[in-house]
Order: C-alpha cells, then structure tokens, then sequence
C-alpha cells in the first residue's frame, strides 16, 4: 500500500522533566542538534509522504501555534485541547473527525530517531498489513537507543506480534514513539480522557498488535542532562553512517 498521507503528532504533553526549560516553552519545541524536537518528527512525516499532520496542543500552546504557522509542510492542523488536556488516545478521539477513515501514523513529539539507509517511516508503511493488523508500532532494541534505561516495553514474536511483558520479565524491544493505527479501533470511543495503553491491550488480545524493528538510531531526551547525550550521539551516527 501506499503509506498514510496523515499523521497525529502528540505535543501536548507538560514536559515536566525537561524542566527549567519546559519552564518557559514547551517541550515539543526544546532544541537537540540544533532542530526541536517537534520538527524532527514533522520533517520525518514529510520524508514518508506524509501531506496531513493534526498537532494537539495544551501547555504554552500559542508558542507551539507560532511554531507550526511557519512550516510549509506538512500541512497542519490544530487540535486545540488548552481546556483540557486529554492523554494519547483521548487527543486522537478528539481529532477523528480530522483523521479520517484511513490508516494514519502517530508520532510522539518529544522521541525522535535518526534513519538508517531507508526512512523508517517508510519501512512502517511498507510493513503494514491491514488484514492482520489493528496497530503497527516502531520498534527500537536498546542497542540502538540513547537516554533508555527501562526493562523493554514488549516481547516480539518472530512474526513481529507483541506482548506485554510478565512480572520480573526483561526484553530488549523498547515502542520508539511512532506508529500506523486503523482508526476503526476507536469505534464508540468516548470523549475524554484516556492512553493509548488501553488501545494497544485490546489489540494484543485479537492478536492484532504488531512491532516493526526500525534502522539507525532511536533518542529519548527525557531530561536537560540527556540533550548532550543525544547530540553526541548524533553526530558519531553521522560520522559512522
């Protein structure tokens, strides 16, 4: 298939580790390389073919708004949640009627990666498989990753379905922040409030969520501390190819 030309970006998000900087702008826009965070995942949308992109906001939003009128792709659209803040799945309940009825991607604003030798928002599209799957997210294995210090977030099969882990279990697969959804799982979904973690259980129990291994680089930069991490990181993958 063609991959989806629509994206959720969430930057809505109160970025209260990142704090002093978060303090005064928001996260989506703290600089890493130069780039912030959000244009790093908006540029990776445009590299996908990606034309649409909807950006909920809530903390220091008119910053962000400011941000977003300067781009000229993708194309954006404000999903304003200033009221009231509305957690992952509860943003994208909030935008269905701009999403549309197709497959979309979901990128987190504050997780970014650097491409292997294909983008891997490419490589998600191309592996997605609407028969088999609700969800498809990017997965990164912590070798690749830089500012990780969790026990994984999934077990993959060898056909790429996931699992949650079990108590005391380890795994070396981490959710890199970005993702294809079917919008059909959020049929009769109520505003308001709720995670996407609902949304990736149900799918789990009709063997319908998938993980893809990305290429290249994954960075989290969850701290002020973490920033030089990543921009070193950065540049010894531009180095090394």
């Amino acid at each position: 298939m063609a991959g989806p030309n629509t994206a959720m970006v969430l930057a809505a998000g109160l970025g209260k580790r990142m704090a002093p900087i978060t303090d005064t702008i928001p996260k989506p826009l703290v600089r890493v390389a130069g780039k912030p965070l959000l244009d790093w995942g908006l540029d990776a949308l445009v590299a996908a073919g990606v034309e649409r992109a909807i950006v909920n906001v809530h903390y220091l939003a008119d910053q962000l708004d400011a941000h977003l009128a300067g781009r000229e792709a993708p194309t954006i659209l404000i999903s304003d949640e200033r009221k009231e803040l509305l957690d992952s799945a509860g943003g994208i309940v909030n935008a269905l009627a701009n999403i549309g009825p197709e497959p979309f991607f979901i990128i987190n604003a504050d997780t970014f990666w650097v491409d292997g030798a294909r983008p891997n928002l490419v490589l998600l599209a191309e592996g997605w498989d609407d028969a088999r799957m609700d969800i498809l997210l990017m997965i990164a294995t912590k070798d690749q990753a830089t500012g990780y210090d969790g026990r994984g977030d999934f077990q993959m099969g060898d056909d790429g379905r996931l699992r949650r882990l079990g108590g005391g279990e380890t795994s070396p697969y981490i959710y890199a922040g970005a993702a294809i959804v079917h919008p059909r799982i959020f049929a009769g979904a109520k505003a308001g409030k709720s995670s996407l973690n609902r949304y990736f259980d149900a799918a789990i129990a009709e063997n319908r969520l998938y993980g893809l291994r990305m290429e290249g680089l994954w960075l989290t930069v969850g701290t002020p501390e973490a920033i030089g991490a990543a921009e070193a990181a950065i540049a010894r993958q531009m180095v090394n190819g």
